[in-house]
């Protein structure tokens, strides 16, 4: 089941893809990575490891912070 953050940042890869006008395989070639592989990332299936976050980051010219913004995370 993906946590909350896990699909925020998803979103966040979404949205950023889709404004550079990206396809997944678009996205995949850039980074390194399996179209499957983003698709899991963005549908928050799979957790994003800091490595490749950072390297997201660069593949689509953002901060890492970018996958964060907006994300409320409720404390316990």
């Amino acid at each position: 089941m993906p946590t909350d953050i896990s699909l925020h940042i998803g979103s966040r890869l979404t949205a950023r893809r889709q404004r550079l006008r990206l396809s997944l395989a678009d996205v995949a070639q850039r980074c390194g990575v399996t179209l499957q592989q983003i698709h899991r990332y963005e549908t928050g299936a799979n957790t994003i490891s800091a490595p490749m976050l950072w390297a997201l980051s660069q593949c689509l010219g953002v901060e890492v912070a970018y996958f964060f913004d907006g994300l409320v995370v409720e404390k316990t």
